[in-house]
């Protein structure tokens, strides 16, 4: 996949251990991959909270004098987060956790997923002399929980997730507990696990389940949706904020290409579901040539699957450089088409005079996935045939994806065969929509499809969508 889709996020807490801030940073770095543009933990010694934020990536942002720090005078427990921007920017100041005081006492909040009604919340608060220091939708969650309305309800944090719309898994750390709650959708991940450890029971909470695998501990379930679950020392407790959506809205493109393919995604393993990816694509896409290949590292499962329901050889023949930085924020198109080649080299032996299947997850503008195929012809490539195992993208997402807008997606406006031709490709052919959702266990109406058919759950357009509308009023498209 091109690198101009931002990512999302990562999120991670743990409560009654003794290095909760050395768990942090562990569950963190396991989840890497949801976002390298910050990083950062905030720590609960029981009684006030201290925190760390960067911009980077993880062992970037935490040294050892900052874990000394975190880790002197005992904690309670800690949360963390690391960070791709899908609003607000990239800049320091949002870099989360948040940590804030206010009239209830400290809090920290992690977030991941996007407020479609964060615009409107702001601009509310702003109305009211309310100041912001960030320009990150997360920073409105504080001031409503701060607000006399929130802060007069039985329970201040249910009322204040009501008022919220879009997606959102969230981790709050209180002095005395955590705090995790999911969207009645159930858009972004969050799961629930368990650290045995010498007698004690250990809590913790993480955006994918390689976290808890990574930190020694044993998964229990996922947050549900509209669920708030409470880690303290009690143990674990739970309540609800909202119903379920009738019909949920998990996010398909975190199985095609953004979440780790040893977490259990949504009831699935995602290593087993791009495989079936791949494997659906072959049959619906089948190309006479003498062996797959995948574009790395996004392509490599579904090229799994596909070479063995096609039956063809099975090859690695381009070979990522894990030295070069992201491609799209170079700042001429000379030097990002140089920085593409130092990121991929083509082995020439491999595809000179053959007949190629390059398989990869997604095309996003197309200007990099154009660059790679030039790349793969200049190297000696016979044919060429593309095969993408999800659908195009030809809609913005609005709960945590950061796509271009629709004219700038390659898909928007365009036929499969102009941008076949548009890549220098023989062939090309998405996976079918249906052929996507035969691959998940879940029924197809309990996922979010609205980057590829425009059926959106909440109508992001809709300006009702402001701070008068509670959760249970919301709107449910498709």
């Amino acid at each position: 996949m091109e690198r101009e889709a931002k990512e999302k996020c990562g999120v991670f807490g743990v409560w009654g251990h003794d290095r909760p801030a050395d768990l942090a940073y562990l569950g963190l770095y396991a989840q890497q991959h949801r976002g390298q543009e910050s990083a950062g933990i905030a720590v609960s010694d029981g009684r006030r909270l201290t925190g760390h934020t960067g911009m980077g990536l993880v062992p970037d942002v935490f040294d050892r004098h900052v874990m000394g720090m975190l880790g002197s005078g005992g904690c309670a427990g800690a949360i963390g987060h690391t960070r791709y921007s899908t609003f607000g920017g990239s800049l320091a100041c949002n870099a989360q956790p948040l940590l804030e005081s206010y009239v209830g006492g400290q809090v920290a909040v992690a977030h991941n997923g996007n407020l479609i009604n964060g615009a409107a919340l702001r601009a509310h608060f702003e109305e009211q002399g309310h100041l912001f220091h960030t320009t990150s939708d997360t920073e409105v969650v504080v001031h409503l929980l701060a607000s006399p309305q929130q802060q007069k309800a039985p329970d201040p944090l249910a009322a204040t997730l009501r008022r919220l719309q879009g997606a959102f898994s969230l981790v709050f750390l209180f002095p005395d507990r955590i705090e995790a709650a999911r969207d009645p959708w159930g858009w972004r991940p969050l799961v629930l696990g368990e650290i045995d450890r010498e007698g004690r029971t250990s809590p913790v909470v993480a955006s994918e389940t390689v976290a808890l695998e990574v930190v020694g501990a044993r998964f229990v379930r996922e947050v549900e949706p509209g669920e708030i679950v409470t880690l303290s020392e009690d143990g674990v407790g739970s309540r609800r904020f909202a119903t379920p959506a009738d019909h949920l809205a998990h996010c398909a493109f975190e199985h095609v290409y953004f979440a780790s393919p040893a977490s259990v995604l949504f009831g699935q393993n995602v290593q087993e579901v791009r495989e079936r990816l791949g494997e659906r694509l072959a049959d619906e896409a089948h190309a006479d040539a003498d062996w797959v290949m995948p574009m790395p590292d996004s392509g490599r499962s579904a090229a799994a699957g596909f070479a063995r329901r096609s039956g063809l050889i099975y090859r690695e023949g381009i070979v990522p450089n894990r030295y070069v930085g992201r491609t799209f924020i170079k700042p001429t198109q000379d030097e990002r088409r140089a920085a593409v080649r130092l990121k991929l080299n083509v082995i020439s032996e491999i595809v000179r005079g053959r007949r190629i299947v390059v398989v990869d997850d997604s095309i996003v503008r197309g200007t990099t996935t154009r660059e790679k195929m030039q790349q793969i012809r200049q190297a000696g490539a016979k044919e060429i045939h593309l095969r993408i195992s999800c659908p195009p993208i030809l809609h913005p997402c609005y709960f945590g994806i950061d796509f271009a807008t629709r004219e700038q997606l390659i898909a928007h406006g365009r036929s499969v065969d102009e941008i076949r031709a548009y890549l220098g490709v023989d062939s090309l052919h998405y996976l079918s929509l249906e052929g996507l959702l035969s691959c998940m266990v879940r029924p197809a109406a309990d996922y979010c499809t609205a980057c590829w058919d425009g059926r959106y759950r909440l109508d992001p357009d809709k300006p009702e969508t402001g701070v008068v509308i509670e959760s249970e009023q919301m709107k449910i498209f498709g």
